[in-house]
């Protein structure tokens, strides 16, 4: 038995979520709707909001260009871009099958962070039409959030678009990924008592989540060379020039990480290791309860594939783990990116920020890590969940200020509390809107 739950149990728990999605996906039809937030008090308020009254703040916007943040819904909404070539962990499904998951971010970023976003799955793989793609729709929207594309192209969508873009762009598969994971490890860390500049971390999987993973992790203190990240092949080592040429973005972390060029697959690399971070393939059994068995003492494990992770999380603890974290909200320790997105978002919106900076991420990470440490950390409370709603509103405010020190923002003139203040209000309300429709019946309810 673990806890209350057999072995048994607990995978049929596991698997609820999947059954209950292919009920609820039909019943409602999608996810999102559309609806009016102006007062539309008789026929006549149609002259204000379309013609001949829009004409107004049409010229005032051509005259005026950044007159268009006050006059549209540009300044509150983004849109969620992917090829469906790398969606979740089931791979390259294609831009249909991909929709479902980009809804589901919409809404996320709606209830959490008071965004919002619309759906885009293009039907392109090819990076520099989605790059032209965004580029277009910049007038829409005041940011975009890359989703499921796969790399190496994702490299060079996000750091081209992050130069050219009027509006932040980012890649929540790297950035968003990165935020919440290396919050999870600053705390998990204060748990088990171990410095941030002592443990060896191995990074089973270097794909786009654990580069940039590992660039943030660098950026918050953990010293490069005691990081080993491994992919397919092994461990990245500097014996492996061939990557300079078919994966740059690997090549850069082989150079800088692995202080003493360690080479071997990850079961072997992995052996003393107090950390390991897998963001691989869907498991479980990806990971082995052995290869966690050789970590040193009070060993964090992070399994955080999609949609199982790659060891489950009571067979870590059996093999010796002393903290463990999945990235599924039904166990605990969900290290998400729902916990990153919405309120970094919001931070970037509402100080009208040009891009979205590592150290705004960074800062969003220290925010997570201290919003859980001051509600008490635990085995099992490792950051935050969906339900400490607060979380979201102090994230923003800590990413808006950063923004602001940083030179990024547009709006200069606030203080923490005031963005604090002003994310706690929007999200409430995205909140309560959602409850009265439920409460009225225009959202209906399953049976």
């Amino acid at each position: 038995m673990t806890g209350k739950l057999s072995k048994e149990e607990l995978i049929k728990k596991a698997e609820k979520p999947a059954q209950d999605a292919m009920r609820l996906h039909p019943f409602y039809k999608g996810k999102m709707a559309v609806t009016p937030k102006v007062c539309i008090r008789d026929f006549d308020d149609f002259a204000i909001w379309y013609t001949p009254g829009v004409a107004a703040p049409c010229l005032d916007i051509a005259a005026n260009p950044e007159m268009v943040w006050e006059h549209t819904a540009k300044g509150n909404t983004i849109a969620v871009v992917s090829d469906g070539t790398r969606v979740l962990g089931l791979g390259d499904i294609g831009p249909e099958a991909g929709l479902p998951v980009m809804e589901g971010k919409s809404i996320l970023f709606k209830y959490l962070g008071g965004v919002d976003a619309v759906p885009l799955c293009l039907d392109t793989k090819d990076p520099d039409e989605i790059i032209s793609a965004v580029k277009w729709l910049q007038p829409s929207f005041g940011g975009f959030n890359l989703e499921d594309i796969a790399k190496p192209k994702c490299f060079r969508i996000l750091d081209t678009l992050r130069k050219e873009c009027r509006v932040p762009v980012w890649h929540d598969d790297q950035q968003g990924t990165a935020a919440v994971t290396v919050a999870g490890f600053i705390n998990a860390l204060k748990i088990v008592g171990k410095a941030m500049d002592q443990v060896k971390v191995v990074m089973n999987g270097a794909g786009a989540s654990n580069i940039r993973i590992a660039h943030l992790l660098i950026l918050a203190g953990v010293p490069a060379g005691n990081i080993i990240l491994c992919d397919t092949k092994g461990s990245l080592h500097r014996g492996r020039t061939n990557l300079k040429e078919t994966e740059p973005e690997k090549w850069k972390l082989a150079e800088i990480t692995n202080r003493n060029n360690m080479e071997g697959p990850t079961p072997e690399v992995m052996q003393g290791a107090d950390v390991l971070i897998s963001l691989s393939k869907s498991g479980p059994d990806v990971v082995k309860k052995d290869w966690v068995a050789s970590m040193a003492d009070g060993a964090v494990v992070f399994a955080c594939a999609n949609p199982v992770p790659e060891i489950w999380p009571w067979e870590a603890h059996e093999a010796g783990a002393r903290v463990v974290a999945t990235g599924r909200s039904d166990f605990p320790n969900q290290v998400n990116n729902s916990l990153g997105f919405p309120g970094i978002f919001r931070g970037t919106l509402d100080v009208r920020a040009r891009t979205i900076t590592d150290e705004m991420c960074l800062q969003a990470a220290l925010e997570l890590a201290k919003t859980a440490e001051d509600r008490g950390l635990k085995d099992d409370y490792l950051v935050p969940t969906m339900d400490d709603w607060e979380v979201f509103p102090r994230e923003a405010a800590a990413v808006g200020m950063k923004a602001i020190e940083q030179g990024v923002a547009q709006i200069t003139d606030v203080t923490y509390d005031q963005l604090k203040k002003t994310a706690e209000e929007i999200i409430k309300k995205a909140r309560d809107e959602t409850k009265l429709l439920q409460k009225e019946g225009f959202i209906r309810m399953p049976e």
